[in-house]
């Protein structure tokens, strides 16, 4: 038994005529008439009462017309909300992103074109290695990685480049400068995290303090950012650096953030999607990018 079968049995019983139901269904009579009358084998029964000049329903043709019906709706159901699925799909954008975005996100966000605006997002916090994974498993569409210059089977879009702040005791005597010199922090414990951890803000801050002149001498390791800082507004000796967007979220009296002088330490920001995006999305990203990237050299 095939659907087309049920199909055109239902549209002849509600039409009564075989040539009137083939002219509904935009087929020939005769494809009709074979169809319905092998389904009629397959289920043992007439479903019609043929005489050259009426068609009618048989006793079990008027039993079965609204299971027919019922199929077909089910049918037509089935095929709307895969379509549906298809559209939702198509226009949900599963996007990786760290913890320290801040109001960047909504730069991105503000950034799309206006071809953009009917793309819902979902987003996940993962670190930036899981983040790189997910996107070649094609578990998701793009994700926002720091400090990364080549990824095998990826692309990667400049968004903007974070310049880096340092944070410092408030009562330390140089938080009552307007900005520093890298230099004058050697003498201070670095405290942040392993490079087991973080190997991009690690090996960017290290080479940073090798080209000012001075190996630093790190404090015990960060292992989070608000702790770190916690310590240190209460006494503990060191310094960090921070994102500036991680910045906006510091509210301690305790806690100094000033801006170094010179070239500043800076993390490039990108967004990774796999080589084979599809072309529409990939100029949709390229754009906003552009236009993202635009926005923020503006503030800087």
């Amino acid at each position: 038994m095939e659907l087309r079968q049920i199909q055109y049995f239902v549209a002849v019983a509600e039409e009564l005529h075989f040539g009137r139901a083939a002219e509904r269904l935009h087929i020939g009579q005769p494809a009709v008439s074979q169809q319905v009358r092998r389904l009629e084998r397959e289920l043992r029964t007439q479903l019609f009462d043929r005489s050259s000049r009426t068609v009618t329903l048989t006793a079990v043709g008027r039993a079965l017309l609204p299971e027919g019906r019922e199929l077909l709706k089910a049918l037509d159901s089935f095929a709307d909300k895969a379509q549906r699925l298809a559209e939702q799909s198509a226009s949900t954008f599963r996007v990786g992103i760290s913890s320290a975005l801040g109001q960047r996100l909504d730069d991105f966000l503000d950034a799309l074109p206006d071809r953009g605006a009917g793309t819902r997002f979902e987003f996940q916090t993962l670190d930036a290695h899981t983040r790189l994974e997910e996107v070649r498993a094609g578990r998701l569409d793009a994700a926002f990685v720091r400090g990364v210059d080549h990824a095998p089977g990826l692309r990667l879009l400049t968004l903007w480049y974070d310049p880096l702040v340092v944070a410092l005791a408030a009562s330390h005597p140089l938080a009552e400068r307007d900005r520093l010199d890298l230099a004058d922090l050697a003498g201070l414990p670095l405290r942040m995290a392993s490079r087991g951890e973080n190997p991009v803000l690690f090996d960017t801050v290290v080479s940073a303090c090798r080209e000012a002149g001075f190996e630093p001498a790190f404090g015990p390791p960060s292992t989070a950012l608000q702790d770190t800082l916690a310590e240190i507004g209460a006494g503990a000796a060191g310094w960090t650096l921070m994102y500036p967007t991680a910045a906006n979220t510091v509210s301690s009296r305790r806690i100094a953030l000033l801006p170094l002088t010179g070239e500043p330490i800076t993390i490039r920001m990108s967004l990774a999607l796999r080589e084979n995006a599809d072309p529409a999305r990939l100029d949709l990203l390229t754009a906003t990018s552009t236009e993202v990237r635009r926005k923020v050299a503006g503030e800087n």
